[in-house]
């Protein structure tokens, strides 16, 4: 036996609610129709355990919020009421911390909330763009459509995420399998060689006193290394977090070598694009698309020019002419496309060959880099191993020299 609570309908339409003891939902349900009562809702009381406590810590990943609003698009398309879609999606959905969401969310329009407004209660998962949209399919009545449109806007968010994190894979484990090369030579390898060094006698040279004093912080001092480490991240982190730290960052970004500031460009412009032309196309009031569009591009030099854009809207003037004084973050290409999009009235469309053309872009640059970036990785670990192999074999070398 099990507690349930439930929420019903009297014959006159008056909502109560309660709590029974049953073996399952088909019990309670029949217990409340015995007692003329229209079933609402049952849940299972189940007592807080540790398993629910570290639920409410784990994530929720792109691609599950993605299936929950592709599967709630497809049911309100098809004619099926919002809040027994809402039921459905709490029911199917696997990850227990967008569940609880979506019973919070379904709750919240029982109670006569709007969608949107009960998205908005959960920020950390529904962000200013999706619950944008999703406001604006209310106003306009075409909330199935709209549903439609922040499926496809966070599918393709998602599977532009997707190929720069499997870009960075390989890069990734070769970089890891250098740092544990250089760690189990230095802490291994170069003690024994100093040993036979303090034989030898005389004066070392540079690079091997360098190495020697290396391999003595790793394993006499590691705790020095790990502080370095700590307060470096640290001090980054907190620049980087800071106002003024992360125009300059995200503005360094832009400008890397070996085309990763082409990468970062490419992947901002084609998150802007295609966050606009989705605002657009779902109907959000011009103001509001440019002030969102800024905020979710993820680069704060596009969220300032995007500021001095909404700006020029405001006083009746173009999309454009702000944009075309930041040429690191809009190439020529994209402000000419714009502006042809405001001449025409063709914006929505402009904006979606921009996001396609830009991330054909990305995908062929993301290929392009990591072609680049293999040999030069591999190049690293060998530089690394023959550093420390000359730098332990030379002494011997000058001893053998004075034994000629």
């Amino acid at each position: 036996m099990a507690n349930f609570a439930f929420k019903a309908l009297d014959l006159a339409g008056a909502s109560t609610r309660g709590e029974i003891e049953a073996g399952d939902k088909q019990a309670v349900a029949a217990q409340l129709r015995s007692k003329g009562l229209i079933v609402v809702d049952i849940e299972e009381l189940v007592p807080a355990s540790a398993g629910d406590i570290l639920a409410r810590f784990k994530r929720v990943k792109a691609d599950e919020l993605v299936i929950a609003t592709r599967q709630l698009s497809t049911m309100v398309n098809s004619g099926m009421s919002l809040l027994r879609s809402l039921y459905v999606i709490e029911e199917q959905t696997e990850n227990d911390k967008l569940r609880e969401i979506f019973v919070d969310v379904r709750k919240d329009v029982e109670a006569g909330l709007a969608l949107s407004d009960a998205l908005r209660k959960h920020p950390d998962i529904f962000n200013d763009l999706y619950v944008a949209m999703v406001q604006a399919g209310e106003t306009g009545g075409i909330l199935d459509n709209t549903l439609v449109r922040v499926a496809e806007q966070l599918e393709k968010d998602a599977a532009l995420r997707r190929q720069i994190k499997a870009a960075m894979v390989y890069p990734t484990m070769i970089a890891s399998f250098a740092f544990i090369v250089l760690f189990a030579l230095v802490a291994f390898l170069v003690p024994v060689f100093e040993k036979i060094f303090k034989d030898f006698g005389g004066d070392l040279p540079a690079i091997t006193k360098f190495t020697v004093w290396l391999s003595h912080m790793a394993t006499q001092r590691f705790y020095v290394i790990f502080a370095v480490i700590f307060g470096t991240v640290w001090a980054f982190r907190t620049w980087k977090n800071s106002e003024t730290g992360r125009m300059q960052w995200d503005r360094l970004k832009l400008k890397f070598p070996m085309k990763i500031g082409d990468i970062v460009q490419k992947v901002a412009l084609a998150r802007f694009s295609r966050t606009f032309s989705g605002l657009i196309a779902a109907g959000v009031p011009m103001l509001e698309a440019i002030d969102i569009t800024g905020k979710t591009s993820g680069n704060k030099v596009i969220e300032k020019a995007m500021d001095d854009v909404r700006e020029s809207v405001k006083k009746g003037g173009s999309l454009t002419a702000p944009m075309m004084e930041v040429p690191e973050a809009f190439p020529i290409m994209v402000t000419q496309m714009i502006g042809v999009g405001e001449e025409t009235g063709a914006l929505e469309t402009m904006m979606t060959k921009v996001a396609d053309f830009y991330e054909e872009q990305v995908e062929a640059a993301v290929k392009a880099l990591t072609s680049i970036l293999e040999p030069i990785m591999i190049v690293v670990v060998g530089a690394i191993v023959g550093f420390i192999v000359i730098a332990m074999y030379l002494p011997m070398f000058k001893v053998y020299d004075q034994i000629k």
